[in-house]
């Protein structure tokens, strides 16, 4: 009995070192993708560096006149170029299937204008299990991926129709870093007074969408059909896409910008809201 009950304590401990050191390995900083993150991050940063002077209303003088007056009335000509723009969502909703729970997740984002590039950070959990992602386009990439315990691949997408997908987003967002209009193949054709066609082209690769504004030049919404749907199994949808924008608050440069973004996949049967966001910071560089 003696000995049964010593290896028996023995087993236990050993576990409890096992599960000791698996709480310390979750909860440190280091994991593989976050370091992949950050040199992807330090490279496009040291790579895409633009002419840093002030916006000013000759540099969109054949652009039409509702992108003029949105760049104008939320502050961007007179305030500096930007090489990249960073914002962090906390604490967001995010769900992918109405059939699954909803996450919490943090997402930290970075677009770049010298070229189409952008990239986040995802950083949530599953069950106390840490779980991160990866969302890219880079070098003529895109893709997803997403990690569970730093080490155990979910999912891995890429190919066409994340490329496709990745630049619309790039798109849907090129209005707040406006630079980027400057330096990319981006134009525009005006529906209406308030309704204004995009199109960016790169890497042989062409997408469009619709921005829509308020009567104060904000803009509130940006709806594409050229965005699939890439599900975690592989499988591929063709749905419309809408982005909207809400609650603009003043920057300390003055620039207008929105505390929330949603992004909503336009199902027949109804709209599925699957990342409602809340703007923590955002920030120009």
């Amino acid at each position: 009995m003696r000995s049964f009950r010593k290896k028996f304590m023995i087993i236990i401990g050993i576990l409890l070192v096992i599960i000791g050191a698996i709480i310390i390995y979750f909860n440190i900083s280091y994991s593989p993708l976050k370091n992949k993150f950050n040199n992807d991050l330090e490279n496009i940063i040291n790579n895409s560096k633009i002419n840093n002077n002030d916006f000013t209303e000759d540099d969109f003088k054949l652009y039409p006149h509702t992108i003029q007056k949105y760049l104008k009335n939320n502050g961007f000509i007179d305030n500096r170029k930007m090489n990249y723009m960073n914002i962090l969502f906390q604490d967001t909703n995010f769900i992918q299937d109405p059939k699954k729970p909803k996450l919490k997740i943090d997402y930290d984002q970075y677009n770049f204008a010298k070229y189409p590039a952008r990239i986040a950070y995802i950083k949530s959990s599953l069950f106390g299990i840490p779980f991160e992602g990866y969302d890219y386009l880079y070098n003529e990439q895109a893709g997803m991926k997403g990690v569970i315990a730093k080490n155990i691949t979910l999912f891995d997408q890429n190919g066409p129709y994340m490329e496709s997908g990745a630049l619309c987003t790039y798109l849907a967002e090129s209005l707040f870093i406006p630079s980027s209009l400057l330096e990319n193949d981006i134009y525009f054709k005006e529906i209406d007074p308030f309704n204004i066609k995009a199109t960016i082209n790169s890497n042989g690769l062409s997408v469009s969408g619709i921005f829509t504004f308020n009567e104060n030049y904000e803009m509130i919404k940006f709806y594409t059909e050229d965005r699939a749907l890439v599900k975690d199994n592989g499988t591929v949808e063709h749905i419309p896409w809408t982005a909207k924008c809400s609650e603009y608050e003043r920057n300390e440069s003055g620039i207008n910008l929105p505390k929330k973004l949603q992004a909503i996949w336009n199902y027949p049967e109804g709209d599925l809201i699957y990342f409602e966001g809340n703007v923590k910071y955002f920030e120009y560089k």
